[in-house]
């Protein structure tokens, strides 16, 4: 068989595509998520933090699978510790870099100690790491769908709160947003999605799914709306695509997604700088107290009040 053909061979393509209808509405369902949580983790700058939990969200996995448990449940509780870890102890962001650099070498060592000590077939090894296009049975596709809804309603709630947290989190503290109780709970959320991915495109691999959507999106809109509804659709695009594509050949789903959701990225990127060179840049706010600092200095120039600019533009 060449190469082309372990890569893209769709004989039988309608046969195989009934056996995958938990896979793509898992799919479906880690975009929506996914889509939705990448805005935060780019906004928060936690990028660095998705990869810490895939890795112990990984061990969950490689544990569960070692001793017959649940590999999600498994998956689940490796990404929640490690969540609540990073998210209690690592509030400042030199903190929270360290607290990474240490939990993800830790997290790896043990998935591969369990993955080592699995008697089992090695496909179910390789799976965790690079994901399993037929990984996702009825069980395991009821949890993704109770942790689904979870994360729908945590975001629904504190999704408001939680923007004015990230844009500016001394003004939200001193308008009574709970800033400090708002990150652990984000990191929780953020555990429970790193958990989902891990199922569909392995521990390798979740930054394609939980980054570059919602990276992709920025560079086109600068929209409270849009951001996030293109994060979504390029985040389903990218898992759907790929389940269906990697349907036809016989390696890991993983490339394909990767491959999808970085041309993706690409494509924004081109065409955001072109919007760029005609004028166009996203306009963010200043933060309140600097609009007030502003004020002030337009007031002392000569006892007058001067014209205050509102907005700063940068380029993305």
């Amino acid at each position: 068989m060449s190469i082309w053909d372990r890569m893209f061979n769709f004989d039988n393509y309608g046969e195989l595509l009934q056996l995958l209808q938990n896979s793509i509405i898992a799919g479906a369902l880690l975009g929506l998520i996914g889509g939705l949580i990448g805005v935060f983790v780019m906004m928060r700058d936690l990028t660095f933090a998705v990869h810490g939990i895939s890795e112990l969200s990984f061990a969950g996995a490689s544990f569960a699978l070692l001793v017959g448990f649940n590999v999600v449940i498994g998956s689940i509780l490796g990404s929640l510790i490690a969540a609540l870890v990073i998210g209690v102890l690592g509030v400042r962001a030199r903190e929270r870099s360290s607290i990474i650099g240490v939990l993800m070498p830790f997290g790896l060592g043990l998935g591969v100690l369990f993955l080592a000590l699995y008697p089992g077939r090695s496909a179910n090894k390789f799976g965790l790491l690079t994901g399993q296009i037929v990984a996702v049975d009825d069980p395991q596709l009821l949890w993704m769908l109770g942790v689904s809804v979870v994360v729908l309603a945590a975001l629904a709630i504190m999704w408001r709160p939680l923007m004015f947290a990230t844009v500016d989190p001394d003004i939200a503290a001193a308008r009574g947003v709970p800033v400090r109780a708002l990150s652990p709970i984000f990191m929780i959320v953020l555990g429970l999605t790193v958990a989902m991915a891990v199922q569909v495109v392995g521990a390798l691999l979740v930054l394609a799914l939980l980054v570059t959507p919602a990276a992709a999106a920025m560079r086109v809109s600068a929209s409270a709306l849009w951001v996030p509804v293109l994060s979504v659709v390029f985040g389903t695009v990218s898992v759907v695509g790929g389940i269906l594509i990697a349907l036809g050949g016989s390696l890991p789903i993983s490339p394909y997604v990767t491959t999808i959701s970085f041309a993706i990225y690409v494509i924004c990127r081109i065409a955001g700088n072109r919007r760029m060179r005609r004028g166009w840049v996203p306009r963010r706010r200043l933060p309140v107290n600097q609009d007030a600092a502003n004020q002030d200095a337009g007031k002392q120039q000569n006892g007058r009040t001067a014209p205050v600019e509102t907005g700063v533009v940068r380029p993305s």
